[in-house]
């Protein structure tokens, strides 16, 4: 099938790819000209493990281009997927201009039937008013021009999009035509499996089921970061605690690890958008609030923690490891390290920060007052404390030894819970995790 993705930010460039490595011819369409140019000769502009081959392999094969040319574009997909951001405005609502947008050139430029899918998080009702922007487009053309919208969205995870993708859990179509449902189980059947289905629903069942998702998976880790504090108060460990909920099979293991808080593209955006939605409906909004408010909290938990050792934070260096919200992923947005620099550098503390793949994204936000180090052990030179907020792998088994004779203080302060507190404080470490 011949598909286009509108937007080739992450959405739209794992997506296409993706489907281009099922056979289909895919076109990525952007505004940004240097990223498109980018992009034709094998350039990614994001880190995601995988990605950059499947993209170098299908550019080769002649299945999946870049272009600009929104025109010839959309009159020759078949498919047309709208993989655009919906950034959250200060009130928390989706802004929906760019989807809005992508409507508006699709309705000036289809000439003959498409299926218009969108693929992004977007609010309930949006397909509606996609349909509707397309129609009121044609009726300026004085075109009748037949087409179905869908709503799609992904739920690919940072850092694991690919597999996720080849191997989804589900795949969410809302469509209430048969015409498009055909096509879209034609497109999707080489990924779906017996236990892992396409599930046919209405277009609104869709646009909720993408944020009821991402909300339940945020509520479940505010609920124990809500409950890590208590551990901490009463000397208990909240590991333990996880380990033992999980295994409760109505409750499952996944999603109860305590942390410095979520961050992301999705989780703080959707938790807040679906408030906004409940709100817009004269609905309460307390558990969506709350699990926000708690995020946010948590976040600020750890430079007080270290403050229980460094009480004058000003003049000390400090030292933190990981910059993206997550490991293998080079996305810093919502990042809870961007909350504990911040604190950091209003307190007069001199930062020195590593990640293996986010330090130039992280470079755009703080021009000044943080020196990006090239190694976790060149970060630690002369520190005082080290902070470690994501939870990349290479951070996991350090040279304990060599850390201690690069720093100055010995003081850890995990907040990812990736060390056990009574084997670092053996090696001589001054450790505060999460909830122990």
């Amino acid at each position: 099938m011949k598909l286009l993705c509108i937007g080739s930010g992450y959405v739209g460039l794992v997506s296409g790819t993706c489907f281009a490595d099922l056979g289909n011819e895919v076109v990525c369409l952007d505004i940004d000209e240097k990223k498109i140019e980018a992009l034709n000769k094998g350039i990614i502009p994001i880190y995601e493990p995988g990605l950059k081959e499947l993209v170098e392999r299908n550019i080769k094969l002649g299945r999946l281009k870049f272009t600009t040319d929104s025109e010839k574009a959309i009159k020759e997909a078949d498919i047309i997927f709208i993989c655009v951001g919906t950034p959250p405005k200060p009130n928390g609502e989706a802004d929906m201009s760019y989807t809005y947008a992508a409507a508006e050139n699709i309705g000036r430029f289809i000439d003959s039937y498409k299926i218009i899918a969108n693929k992004s998080t977007v609010p309930v009702g949006t397909a509606e008013k996609v349909r509707k922007i397309i129609s009121e487009e044609l009726s300026k053309r004085k075109k009748n021009i037949d087409f179905d919208v869908v709503s799609n969205p992904e739920f690919l995870r940072e850092g694991a999009a690919v597999k996720d993708f080849q191997n989804p859990d589900r795949i969410i179509i809302g469509v209430s035509s048969e015409k498009a449902k055909e096509i879209l189980a034609k497109l999707y059947k080489p990924i779906s499996r017996a236990d892992k289905p396409i599930v046919f629903t209405t277009e609104k069942n869709a646009e909720l089921i993408k944020y009821a998702s991402n909300a339940m998976l945020a509520t479940r880790i505010s609920f124990m970061n809500e409950l890590s504090q208590l551990c901490e108060e009463m000397g208990a460990d909240i590991k333990a605690i996880a380990r033992g909920m999980g295994l409760d099979t109505r409750i499952g293991s996944r999603f109860l690890q305590a942390g410095c808080g979520y961050g992301g593209s999705c989780f703080s955006k959707d938790v807040k958008a679906l408030s906004h939605m409940l709100e817009q409906h004269g609905l309460t909004s307390n558990l969506m609030r709350t699990v926000d408010y708690i995020n946010e909290r948590q976040k600020r938990s750890l430079v007080p923690k270290l403050k229980k050792f460094l009480p004058k934070l000003e003049g000390k260096t400090i030292a933190v490891w990981g910059l993206s919200f997550k490991p293998r992923t080079d996305d810093v947005r919502e990042s809870p390290a961007l909350t504990v620099i911040d604190q950091l550098l209003k307190e007069d503390a001199q930062v020195r920060a590593y990640d293996p793949e986010a330090v130039e994204n992280a470079k755009q936000l703080f021009k000044k007052g943080v020196v990006f180090s090239n190694t976790s052990y060149e970060a630690l030179e002369g520190a005082d404390a080290l902070i470690i907020l994501t939870e990349w792998d290479e951070f996991r088994e350090p040279d304990f030894s060599r850390m201690k004779k690069l720093m100055k203080q010995h003081i850890i302060i995990d907040g990812r819970n990736i060390y056990e507190p009574a084997d670092i404080e053996k090696l001589g470490f001054k450790y505060k995790s999460v909830g122990r």
